[in-house]
């Protein structure tokens, strides 16, 4: 039949339009690869996640209020704040504590609210009140809540099996290694944990405090004249001894410590080194260490750890990120080992997400072998082929189109498609199967072969539609499940319907298509004849 012939083939349903229009249309064939090409370079780039990303927004809002109670902070300004909070649309809820010198409100909203409106929102409310303050407090602090960038991807310890560089050396590489972590693309926040700060321990000798007639509050002051930071003089240790931070260019050194005049007496300058004795060391105050134990063959080694936690920006890929971290580490790693530093990687998000995701279209591949190896004892090896190549086309038009709408790879959005996979043959089975029917039928010789895959297309499109909807709209009510079970498993009713629609336009183009290539009409079944009653 020739193709102008073709479109003069009546039908009653989309399903036999599509047929009909694809059979011979040149571009079918370049559609195929078309869509298994979009599909794969999806399935590369999209990024890869273990779970999908949960949008969680809130913040916390801390009012400095020096010389108020934490009962007048209670009344004048966290009731106050809380109800004037309560007016922003999507606040689920207000925690707030009342102390002395200072108020803090802890703000969380519905899961699923956009996390840059409800920061701006938070923002502004707070700003448009600050009238009904009290004079004397000072500029509230806005800290919003950004769970994506802390939540690490990838956690790194350093240690030293043999300390051939100071403490303080030590530190800098490592900072410098952060530095250079923190250039690379998509990295979003990078933190060192157990790392000791780097301070001069001042130890004031109080009988020579008292023979010069000084007090540790003149000590304080006279270290307040070139240090930002020094602690309250109640701030003391365990030992009584007094702990002084030192900035870059004021103090860099001992002796630059020890040179700080704290009085005069009699005339002469009293030197800071005349009452105390300073030393070049670490906080002694807050120390917090973690331990990494090696193991090998019979030895194990115990060695205390610095870990450099690494989180990526939202939407990015864990995969390359962990990749492009792992890569510069390895092109430090001579130059690290020879300063007697070595590292080992704890926790790496992107190689868990990558195998999990890989593991996932392993088993998928798996069932759609499990498919056609099905099939071909029910229909044959022909129409098995054109079924499990259906499944391939309309994943690969579920994974690009999550990638347009910019939906991240990961073991729910993997789930949905395993789900719906058995789904996803139904339109085609159901097209081929009646094809078959026809081909095989006593009066076949009669129709043209491209007619009858028209036809037998066009016959089962109305219920193979209504069908497919119905499966869609069970899916509907999963998209109004609130919380963060809603959050966690939206990817369900967001790719199946996807993936159960693209199914029916595969199975209307691809299946008479791939049908007239490799099927062939039963030379026999017209000549079976059609049995009569036996007459009495």
């Amino acid at each position: 039949m020739k193709e102008n012939e073709i479109q003069n083939i009546e039908v009653t349903d989309a399903a036999g339009k599509l047929a009909r229009n694809f059979l011979y249309n040149p571009l079918t064939a370049l559609l195929a690869v078309f869509l298994i090409t979009i599909g794969y370079l999806a399935l590369e780039i999209m990024p890869r996640e273990e779970d999908p990303q949960i949008a969680i927004s809130g913040g916390s809002i801390i009012v400095p209020a020096p010389g108020l109670s934490s009962k007048e902070v209670e009344k004048i300004i966290i009731e106050p704040l809380e109800q004037k909070l309560r007016e922003i649309k999507g606040i689920e809820h207000i925690y707030s504590v009342s102390a002395a010198d200072v108020g803090i409100l802890n703000v969380m909203y519905y899961i699923g609210q956009e996390r840059e409106s409800s920061n701006l929102k938070l923002y502004d409310k707070v700003m448009q009140n600050m009238d009904m303050m009290p004079k004397n407090i000072m500029q509230p602090l806005i800290k919003p809540l950004d769970i994506d960038i802390e939540i690490p991807i990838v956690n790194i310890a350093f240690y030293q099996k043999d300390p051939t560089v100071s403490y303080t050396k030590y530190i800098q590489i490592i900072e410098n290694m952060k530095k250079r972590i923190s250039e690379i693309d998509n990295v979003a926040k990078t933190t060192l944990k157990g790392a000791k700060k780097e301070q001069f321990n001042v130890e004031v000798d109080l009988g020579k405090l008292k023979a010069y007639h000084l007090s540790l509050g003149q000590i304080v002051e006279g270290i307040k004249s070139i240090a930002i930071n020094v602690p309250d003089v109640k701030a003391h240790t365990k030992d009584n001894k007094l702990v002084v931070f030192g900035i870059k260019n004021a103090i860099e050194s001992v002796e630059d410590v020890g040179n700080i005049i704290v009085a005069q007496y009699m005339g002469s300058p009293i030197y800071l080194k005349n009452v105390a004795t300073i030393s070049d060391g670490f906080n002694k105050q807050n120390k917090k260490s973690a331990s990494i134990i090696l193991k090998n063959k019979n030895n194990i080694e115990s060695h205390e750890q610095i870990t450099l936690s690494i989180a990526k920006l939202a939407g990015t890929n864990a995969v390359f990120v962990a990749s492009d971290v792992g890569e510069l580490l390895t092109s430090y790693q001579k130059e690290l080992n020879e300063q007697g530093i070595y590292y080992t990687i704890t926790r790496n998000y992107g190689e868990r997400a990558n195998e999990a995701v890989n593991e996932l279209i392993h088993h998928l591949v798996i069932t759609i072998l499990i498919i056609a190896v099905m099939l071909v004892f029910f229909l044959g090896w022909k129409e098995s082929l054109i079924v499990t190549f259906s499944v391939p086309a309309i994943l690969a038009i579920t994974l690009f189109i999550a990638y347009m709408t910019d939906q991240t790879i990961n073991r729910i959005t993997l789930f949905a498609f395993l789900l719906s996979l058995g789904l996803l043959v139904d339109a085609a089975i159901i097209v081929i199967e009646n094809i078959h029917r026809h081909m095989h039928s006593h009066n076949s010789n009669h129709k043209n072969i491209d007619e009858l895959l028209i036809k037998a297309t066009d016959e089962i499109g109305a219920p193979t539609n209504v069908a497919t909807l119905a499966i869609i709209l069970t899916m509907v009510p999963m998209m109004f499940v609130g919380g963060m079970m809603g959050e966690f498993m939206k990817p369900i009713p967001y790719n199946v319907p996807v993936a159960l629609i693209a199914s029916l336009f595969v199975a209307y183009i691809f299946t008479p298509y791939l049908g007239r290539k490799l099927l062939k009409m039963d030379d026999g079944a017209h000549k079976k004849p059609i049995k009569k009653e036996e007459e009495n």
